[in-house]
């Protein structure tokens, strides 16, 4: 049998201690074959605080630890046993199914995705106003009009002498309303 992805529901915040003692273990039962990766699904996010980017991860299902395992009722027991492990997700209770390949893989993706290229922290729609906290235009209110997450920047049309004017800001110079 093959191994495969199950989702494993754990306390909120627990996720890191709840893979280390999982590895702990499967290493000292000795059924390491039994099981592949255990993956706590983060990425890494980036924020403006006082003037500097800041990198920290932040994870993207939080209560939940993915095992790559093969179920038997050895290795079922194991899992269940740890401390601040609530279940399986998914399946019967006895039983729990795997995610499929095809949600594995997209999670996996989004892990590496980032790894390599950081999020903002914060996300920005077109339409929701801010605050401009930084520049010429410091304490001005606007209104999103384009949000380029590639370089960073946004587009914000703010009330200037009764007129609208677009302004190209970058993201550590505006704070959500």
């Amino acid at each position: 049998m093959a191994l495969r992805w199950y989702v494993v529901h754990a306390y909120s915040n627990f996720e890191n201690k709840v893979k280390q003692a999982l590895e702990e273990r499967i290493k000292r039962e000795g059924l390491s074959e039994y099981f592949g990766k255990i993956l706590v699904p983060t990425e890494e996010v980036v924020e403006m605080r006082m003037g500097q980017q800041r990198k920290s991860e932040r994870k993207f299902f939080p209560g939940y630890v993915l095992v790559q395992m093969e179920l038997n009722d050895e290795t079922w027991h194991l899992v269940r046993n740890v401390p601040r492990v609530l279940g399986f997700i998914g399946g019967a209770s006895d039983k729990p199914s795997p995610i499929s390949d095809k949600e594995a893989m997209a999670i996996l993706s989004r892990v590496e995705e980032g790894v390599n290229k950081p999020r903002p922290k914060v996300l920005f729609e077109v339409g929701e106003v801010v605050r401009i906290v930084d520049g010429p235009f410091k304490d001005f209110n606007g209104s999103i009009e384009e949000v380029n997450y590639e370089k960073s920047r946004l587009r914000v049309s703010v009330l200037i002498f009764g007129r609208s004017t677009p302004v190209e800001l970058e993201f550590g110079q505006v704070e959500k309303v």
